[in-house]
């Protein structure tokens, strides 16, 4: 009697738990390292309402217009691939073989002892593994932080609302400004120290995670 009333006890909490799975996850603007960054405002001595330059502007005749300023925007070509595959064989074998002879007890040979011993041992192991990801898209990205060399930290995330859920990227990293193309964009493949995150929240990404119990079988302290 008390196990069923410690099951009802159990299963609303239970049951509320998955209710809740829907809404867990990552939400927009819940890092810090992917919001984007604000511009800072020109500070400038003088004020001048000329109507062709303006001090503090950053205006020039002889620039272009990639982002090289906290709070400009530029755009990744995301163009990840990746693939790994790595494969192992062993055999190994050892075998001795021992002969004694013949033992006698009075000059009378003693048959029924044996006079030879064998040994075999032997182990034979083969694994293979193979992993290939890819991820082509774009992200427009802020400006966070211009280092004293001149390199530009960016940062910023992209999400999709679906019809089922949300789709999120998000990317942190440095850019070299000389790799900057000029239309203001640049390849994954040229960002340093790069974090790049790609994921889902919803019903379809609820029904791709495993349940709490298969991942505490599947764990790797289950000793069975």
């Amino acid at each position: 009697m008390n196990v069923l009333r410690l099951g009802f006890l159990v299963l609303p909490l239970l049951l509320g738990a998955c209710s809740t799975t829907s809404v867990m996850g990552p939400k927009p603007g819940d890092n810090t390292a992917y919001v984007p960054v604000k511009p800072i405002p020109p500070q400038s001595r003088q004020e001048f309402n000329g109507s062709i330059f303006q001090t503090g502007t950053g205006m020039s005749l002889f620039t272009d217009n990639k982002a090289r300023h906290v709070g400009d925007v530029i755009t990744v070509l995301l163009v990840e691939k990746t693939n790994a595959k790595k494969q192992a064989d062993t055999d190994t074998s050892k075998e001795s073989s021992l002969s004694l002879p013949t033992p006698t007890l009075a000059n009378i040979p003693v048959t029924r002892f044996t006079n030879s011993l064998n040994s075999k041992n032997e182990f034979k192991g083969k694994g293979a593994s193979t992993q290939s990801n890819e991820l082509k898209g774009y992200i427009t990205v802020t400006v966070a932080e211009v280092l004293p060399n001149g390199n530009l930290v960016v940062q910023g995330e992209k999400w999709l609302q679906l019809n089922q859920g949300q789709e999120f990227i998000r990317l942190r990293g440095v850019v070299r400004p000389a790799d900057v193309q000029p239309d203001n964009t640049v390849e994954s493949t040229k960002v340093a120290d790069a974090r790049i995150s790609y994921g889902g929240t919803g019903t379809l990404a609820d029904a791709n995670t495993q349940g709490w119990m298969g991942r505490f079988f599947n764990s790797p302290i289950w000793p069975f």
